[in-house]
């Protein structure tokens, strides 16, 4: 049991209420209104603002295409600000990432990708497997063309590859900087995504008509997955690289051959879903095909395994990330942990194979935990051994801290005093002559918790680093992501 309930975060609601979603209780509401108050906001201006930052998930644009078509300098144009890296030369983004955007009163997330290319190999390969489960978890895709150069064998796969996964398209015809361009546009309908939108994301012509396009593509609000469940057992994934040892575990706790074990990487491919009975209590486990790293060089069975995997992560509550001690910590595995932590699920994370470990490779082993895992020191830590079942029974506890810290939820009053005390003696750093200072917050929701800062300024991402680190300083949350969400408005002066 984590001590963050003595530290002043409460547990959330009953595992069967579709708690945490944005809903403050009229207690804390009232709280929340009576200090923002205080600090000369309007009732109306904040219940809009908590509004917006607590509606739930937003739905997800991809904004893809080959090396150097504009896809970051369109990102940026649609952020209305410098965000994105841009550069003359392909391939400077190579991780996807994510930022939040508005346009005509609605927000939604844009993920920006890597250039997508067939048949590489190395770093380019790892690029293009990011913008594949980029659109895979996405609710719309924008395609970005090079309007000047034409269509490409590498556009044309691309197109294929997003009739596989059958999400809405806008296609964005870039790089068509003035009306005599148009007819570049045009003859991109041969693609067969419908019709070509002519926009310059360098100068903004036309993004405008390109974004209203969007907005009819993408729906009101994602989907939601695992908050539809309502009661019956906790839903744990298990997921990482092919052949760590999930279908061994799953075996071992189930006590019986439930899933084929093969010393051949990649033998599971469906998800399996298992009630197993532990420490007295019934979990749902769900084994899943092992993540690899060039999804779009797999095989067909291959490739969709990786994506029922991602669907096994969204479905649960909680990940446990097995990783294999016998080999060094790869990209591969930190990845699938971001994969867990971007879905804000509860993280376990059970070195297995254990029992195979000398002292040598367990000092090396320690010194790659703390180098490459650095992000997650939150997360519990099981050394197990999923073949011979050494150390299994201490999986329960480790699931329990982390869905209970998941679920449970920071007093306004509590929170608010932290802040103030926070601010006081670690303000923020003076930046352009100004310093961004925050002035109130709350707790909008859990599962996992999300807290909505207003603040004075723009608060810098190794600031909101050292705010996540103190909260945990403060109130625990051992095994759960953290979701911080800043509103930048100024101050006003306070009311008498």
């Amino acid at each position: 049991m984590n001590d963050q309930n003595s530290q002043g975060a409460e547990p959330g609601p009953h595992e069967g209420q579709l708690a945490g979603q944005g809903a403050l209780d009229a207690g804390e509401y009232d709280e929340f209104l009576r200090i923002a108050q205080e600090e000369g906001f309007e009732a109306d201006e904040i219940e809009g603002e908590l509004a917006a930052a607590t509606s739930g998930p937003l739905p997800v644009l991809a904004v893809v295409g080959r090396p150097n078509v504009g896809k970051s300098t369109l990102v940026n144009r649609i952020l209305g600000r410098r965000e994105a890296v841009v550069e003359d030369r392909p391939g400077v983004t190579r991780d996807r990432v994510t930022y939040e955007a508005e346009w005509a009163g609605r927000r939604f997330k844009v993920v920006d990708t890597g250039g997508w290319e067939q048949d590489v190999l190395g770093i380019q390969a790892s690029v293009a497997a990011q913008a594949e489960f980029a659109i895979e978890t996405a609710d719309a895709v924008v395609l970005v063309v090079d309007a000047t150069v034409g269509v490409t064998d590498t556009d044309s796969a691309v197109v294929k590859l997003l009739r596989k996964a059958g999400k809405p398209v806008v296609l964005c015809a870039n790089k068509v900087d003035g009306p005599n361009m148009e007819a570049d546009a045009a003859y991109l309908w041969s693609l067969g995504v419908g019709e070509p939108h002519p926009v310059s994301a360098l100068h903004g012509r036309g993004t405008g008509d390109m974004l209203d396009a969007v907005l009819e593509a993408l729906p009101e609000a994602p989907a939601q997955t695992f908050g539809d469940i309502v009661g019956g057992p906790r839903r744990i994934a298990l997921i990482g690289r092919p052949n760590v040892g999930k279908s061994s575990l799953l075996n071992k706790v189930a006590n019986e051959d439930r899933v084929v074990v093969d010393a051949t990487a990649g033998t599971t491919r469906d998800p399996v879903d298992e009630l197993v009975e532990l420490a007295d209590k019934t979990w749902r486990f769900v084994d899943t095909a092992g993540i690899r790293r060039k999804v779009h060089l797999q095989g067909g069975a291959d490739y969709y395994a990786s994506l029922r995997t991602a669907a096994a992560l969204e479905k649960a509550e909680a990940a446990v990330v097995l990783i294999d001690v016998t080999e060094p910590i790869s990209v591969q595995d930190t990845r699938i942990i971001t994969m867990a932590v971007e879905a804000g699920r509860a993280l376990v994370i059970a070195y297995n194979k254990w029992d195979t470990l000398d002292e040598e490779r367990r000092y090396y082993l320690e010194r790659e935990i703390e180098q490459e895992l650095v992000r997650v020191r939150w997360a519990p830590r099981v050394n197990i051994s999923a073949r011979t079942g050494r150390h299994l029974e201490k999986l329960v506890p480790a699931m329990e801290t982390a869905l209970e810290s998941w679920e449970s939820r920071v007093p306004t009053g509590r929170l608010n005093g932290f802040l103030g005390e926070l601010v006081a003696s670690h303000p923020h750093p003076v930046r352009g002559g100004k310093q961004p200072r925050i002035l109130f917050g709350t707790q909008a929701g859990t599962r996992p918790p999300r807290f909505v800062l207003f603040a004075s300024g723009f608060l810098e991402a190794s600031y909101r680093r050292f705010v996540e680190r103190r909260l945990r300083e403060e109130f625990g949350f051992e095994g759960t992501p953290i979701q911080l969400s800043v509103r930048v408005r100024e101050k006003r002066s306070r009311k008498k």
